[in-house]
Formats: C-alpha cells, structure tokens, sequence
C-alpha cells in the first residue's frame, strides 16, 4: 500500500513537468516569423533615372541660342542631336582567320557604348580583299536617347581631351546635311577600357547625325555641346 502511494504522488509531479514543458514550447515563436515580415513589406518605389544633363542643358541654353542666331520661329525647326553611330572595320583580322579579334572588339564597344553591337557583314564578295559575301568584317552601334546623349558627355568630358597631342577636331568634317564625321585611332582613349587587357589597337569611326539644315548650323550645334573644333585661322606647326 505504501509503494502504491508513492507512485501516486509521483505521477502529478510527472504532469506538471510535461504540461510545462509543453507551455514552453507553446509561448516560444514561430521561426522565421521576421524574416517572413521582411519579404512581405512592400517595396519603396524606384525613382526614375534623371535626365542626362547635356538634354536639360540642350533645352533650356542650346536651343533658345541657336533660336536667337538663325532666326527659327518654329521650335521643332531648331537642330538637335538625332543619333550618334560608332563603327568599327575589322576586315583584315577577318581575313587574316584572328576570330578572337571580333569577338574581343565586341566586347570593348559593348563596353564603351554601352549598348551590344551588331557584326556587319558584307554585302558582296571582293578578291583582291579575300573577302566573300556574308562575311562578318565589323561592328556598328547606333544610340539614341539619353544613351546617346551621356555618350557624347563621356566624349567632350573624359575620352577626347585623353587624345595624344590633341589639336582640335576638323571643322570640316561635315557634310551638306550637318552631319559630323571623325574618328579615334585607337580604343583606349576611353576609360571604360582597361588597358592592360587590351591585345591590340582598334580605330572607331564616330557620326553625330544631326537634324540641321547644312553644315554651318551643324556646327555651332555640336559647338555648343562643347565639341572642341580646331581653329581654322591657325595654322599647325
């Protein structure tokens, strides 16, 4: 009787020592219960990017100037920047079977631009190049927009004034429809380009197409972006 008593008392002090254990485990928090919350917070929105400061600076200096020069009237008459093409001709590492040469000017335009380039190819096959029809022999980049625009800032800003012995660009390198013509002797002049991997020296052909009337309002269009042109009245020495 005495055992049975025991067992007995003992029993509750078993129960209490579950039922507790089991409101432990009840009051303690769910895992993961934070960062659950975290993920369901709604997402600030993004501001959108701002303008380039060569457009604002196109709209509000640029165009009331050249108004006030050539006399428009008509606001959409003004010349402005329509699209920047960049060209690069690879014919002879094409036909001399470098392929590694393409896709490494690829990737340093794409770099440069910004933007992914299209391959050329060749629209006819001519022997005395060893070139044939459909062959991939360059790359061309056409931007527009605020990509165009933030190019030719990094132009003016960063990859001219990079050029060795710069003396100015031809002011002569427009056609009759305001359209500016040059080009770079090598790709490196742009920062974007890590020197130290470049393998060999790649000119680029650059055309600023332009919405103006001739070249001499052309001219002070892209002169006014802050193109520096060579002083015709100089000569070099």
């Amino acid at each position: 009787m005495a055992e049975q008593e025991k067992e007995k008392k003992g029993k509750p002090g078993k129960q209490l020592k579950q039922g507790g254990e089991k409101g432990e485990k009840k009051g303690r928090k769910p895992k993961g219960t934070a960062a659950e919350a975290q993920v369901a917070a709604p997402e600030e929105p993004q501001q959108p990017a701002p303008p380039p400061r060569l457009y604002e600076r196109y709209k509000k200096e640029i165009a009331p100037a050249l108004a006030q020069k050539f006399g428009y009237k008509n606001a959409l008459a003004i010349p402005r920047m329509e699209k920047i093409v960049i060209s690069m001709g690879l014919g002879k590492a094409v036909t001399a079977g470098e392929k590694g040469k393409i896709e490494q000017a690829e990737k340093e335009l794409s770099v440069i631009a910004g933007q992914k380039p299209v391959r050329c190819k060749a629209k006819k096959s001519v022997a005395n190049f060893k070139v044939r029809e459909g062959m991939e022999t360059g790359l061309k980049v056409t931007l527009r927009g605020a990509r165009m625009y933030e190019f030719l800032d990094r132009l003016i800003a960063m990859a001219i004034p990079r050029v060795k012995d710069f003396r100015g660009l031809d002011p002569n390198g427009f056609d009759n429809g305001g359209n500016f013509n040059f080009g770079f002797t090598e790709q490196t002049v742009f920062p974007e380009v890590n020197a130290s991997e470049v393998t060999f020296q790649q000119g680029m052909n650059i055309t600023m197409v332009t919405t103006a009337a001739n070249a001499e309002h052309g001219r002070e269009l892209l002169r006014l972006f802050g193109i520096p042109f060579r002083d015709t009245s100089k000569q070099d020495s």
